[in-house]
């Protein structure tokens, strides 16, 4: 009786062991599955951030082998961080810890290119994100163009700061190839960002603003786009992603620049507010 109970507790003992390391096989093992992924690693600007994260998860589930992971900087802090790298001499072709560079200006890329941080001819136009006019959802009689609110005298219409962003020096180009920047003299609201333009149209500061269509989708529920520049007057602006000079995975480099091309991650990025960099021209803006 006495052998039979031990017996017994040591398969009792083989059972809770076993049972216990498939737990841990599970809630580690199964768990950190992303941890057997390939990495691919983006250096990118901070505004890029949502077309990009769009990008890497519709990648992502395409390809679940690998984990995109991006490191974002400022276009400054990037030059100077991949110039770094490469000046050390501690890397060689297929040995550096970037995969692509996703700048949010073509001209630091340009420079990137020049200096071969990026390899030339990899360049890829990504998406494309055009300028809208905006107005508070509750408006019933909006202006049905730029014109129009340039046109009526009594409207003032709210701008980012084309000496602080992107979206001010875009919208500044804009105005002044649309001719209408005499028209608004003087109705000018000048905001920090475009969440300052934003805010300045639901507080009632300005009557409309304008602001990049992703930043009008991102607050579809409380403001419409009345009107959409078109590339008459402004260029949609186009953002691109290269290969860096010493990918440590060309093949799947030239996998993800592909990837950005295709039917699946343009869907990805249209709801967002992005278009298609085709539509718009594969130039870089102006």
């Amino acid at each position: 009786m006495m052998e039979t109970m031990m017996t017994h507790c040591r398969v009792m003992r083989v059972v809770t062991l076993t049972v216990a390391a498939m737990a841990v096989f599970v809630l580690f093992g199964l768990g950190s599955a992303s941890s057997f992924a390939e990495p691919l690693i983006i250096a990118a600007s901070p505004s890029v951030k949502v077309p990009l994260e769009a990008l890497a998860q519709a990648f992502e589930r395409s390809h679940p082998d690998v984990h995109v992971r991006i490191h974002y900087d400022s276009g400054l802090g990037l030059r100077q961080s991949i110039a770094s790298m490469q000046n050390s001499g501690r890397y060689f072709i297929g040995s550096g810890p970037f995969h692509l560079i996703a700048p949010a200006s073509g001209e630091v890329l340009d420079r990137l290119e020049r200096r071969y941080y990026v390899l030339p001819g990899t360049r890829k136009a990504y998406a494309s994100v055009p300028l809208v006019l905006i107005v508070p959802e509750s408006l019933a009689d909006a202006p049905a163009s730029f014109e129009a609110v340039a046109e009526d005298a009594t409207k003032k219409v709210s701008v980012a700061d084309a000496g602080l962003t992107e979206l001010g020096l875009r919208t500044r180009s804009f105005l002044d190839a649309a001719g209408l920047s005499a028209a608004l003299q003087g109705r000018l609201d000048v905001a920090h960002d475009a969440k300052g333009v934003i805010d300045d149209v639901l507080n009632g500061d300005a009557d409309a603003g304008i602001v990049f269509g992703s930043d009008a989708i991102r607050e579809s529920t409380r403001v419409r786009v009345a009107a959409t520049s078109t590339e008459k007057t402004h260029r949609p602006v186009l953002y691109f992603i290269a290969m860096e000079r010493y990918c440590p995975n060309r093949d799947l480099c030239q996998a993800f620049l592909a990837f950005t091309q295709s039917v699946e991650a343009q869907a990805a990025l249209k709801p967002l507010g992005y278009g298609s960099p085709s539509q718009a021209g594969s130039r870089p803006s102006p």
